[in-house]
């Protein structure tokens, strides 16, 4: 009895927003025993047992969330779009500054001229201001090398980046981005070349949780991401896709019929696409940092998500073209005032269904025990003060898996 009681660390004197089943579940004047990284219990303070503890923290009220998830990034890459951005707003049309040589392949350039070293150090310097705003559980996508090497390359150094945070990355190859430049005449020749080449290398040195597509008219067909997918789930790999972001295509609809973890921007789904998501457990991911800067006006049907019961989840898609975004919390807001979610909505949204959008929902994203330990203190006194405050660095508590950042 007396090592069952016996714990890592105690952390008391808050109150404990627990997202368990997607909402608030309020635990007021909680505590959390923490061993060996896990969460083993968790409750009111007064129903707390004679718990030993190595080390106790005492907090002088304030609320307790569990670790964010960031979902949906992009945060490996070289150079920046910046100067894009402002030829834009001056007045430059997309169609000139893909003549200059501007727009994706511009980064697909420079990350192909990027070593491994380069491409950890800078994502790491943009992770990091994530993961100052409570981010403990993060995913990474490949797509912007284009080519076979450069792919292997992003994706090394998404595991190399793992290594030096305090966070728990997945990553994602997304080879299936774009078409490189070298198979502008042949595209059909890059698919099957991921297909037959690349995601076997990919799985083979265990690089990628997961695989993704872009399904858009101006990116792949849903025969070719068919295509994609089928091989990756020939090698055991989890899928999930960049859906509906510009046009209706039935990209999500397809993606859930194969048993998709998610299915990303989904500013034009229809009601067939959410129907079949709600069939086969698929996340609807929002990304209203895309959807702002490129000042778009269709809004993803979160009344349909709401109405056949499909998760949402939010994340910060940071990326140097349209989602240039290093504030997670920032797209709590985004989430509320672009698209109408509520306040909980929003916060499920970048916890537990950003969890269970990567698979992770039995490990992370609530406070339940028998989870991994991560969580964040706020001085707040609501959780909705997470959404309402616009900027600012919020200061807060990191705990990853059962020990303060």
């Amino acid at each position: 009895m007396a090592e069952e009681n016996s714990v890592d660390t105690l952390w008391l004197g808050a109150d404990l927003v627990t997202m368990r089943d997607g909402n608030y579940n309020l635990i007021p004047d909680g505590a959390i025993a923490v061993r060996d990284e896990q969460i083993v219990w968790i409750g009111p303070r007064g129903e707390m047992p004679a718990f030993k503890a190595r080390k106790r923290t005492e907090f002088a009220g304030g609320i307790i969330t569990p670790g964010l998830v960031d979902c949906h990034t992009h945060l490996v890459f070289g150079g920046d779009r910046s100067q894009e951005f402002e030829q834009r707003l001056n007045g430059v049309s997309y169609a000139e500054i893909a003549a200059q040589g501007g727009g994706i392949l511009s980064t697909v350039r420079a990350t192909r001229a990027a070593s491994q070293a380069e491409l950890v150090a800078s994502a790491r310097w943009r992770l990091q201001r994530l993961l100052a705003e409570g981010v403990t559980t993060v995913e990474i996508k490949s797509g912007y090398g284009l080519d076979e090497e450069s792919e292997l390359r992003m994706l090394r150094a998404i595991r190399q980046l793992a290594e030096s945070v305090a966070a728990d990355v997945r990553a994602t190859c997304l080879a299936a981005h774009g078409f490189p430049p070298e198979f502008k005449e042949n595209p059909q020749g890059w698919v099957d070349l991921i297909c037959e080449r690349l995601l076997p290398r990919v799985q083979q040195q265990g690089l990628a949780d997961a695989v993704d597509a872009f399904c858009e008219h101006l990116a792949f067909s849903p025969q070719q991401v068919e295509q994609v997918f089928r091989a990756a789930q020939a090698l055991g790999l989890p899928i999930k896709l960049h859906a509906e972001q510009l046009s209706p295509l039935g990209g999500a609809a397809l993606a859930a019929r194969l048993g998709a973890l998610s299915a990303d921007h989904l500013e034009y789904a229809q009601e067939s696409d959410v129907q079949a998501m709600a069939a086969h457990g698929t996340v609807a991911v929002l990304l209203p940092g895309a959807f702002y800067l490129l000042r778009e006006t269709q809004r993803p049907p979160v009344e349909l998500f709401r109405r056949y019961g499909v998760p949402m989840a939010l994340a910060s898609d940071a990326n140097p073209g349209t989602s240039p975004a290093l504030s997670l919390r920032l797209m709590l807001n985004m989430g509320c005032t672009l698209f109408g979610m509520t306040p909980q909505e929003a916060l499920a949204g970048v916890t537990l269904w950003g969890a269970k959008a990567l698979g992770l929902e039995k490990t992370h994203g609530s406070l339940e025990a028998g989870k991994v330990a991560n969580f964040v203190h706020w001085p707040l006194a609501r959780p909705a003060e997470l959404v309402y405050w616009l900027g600012g660095e919020l200061p807060c508590e990191v705990i990853y898996r059962g020990e303060a950042q």
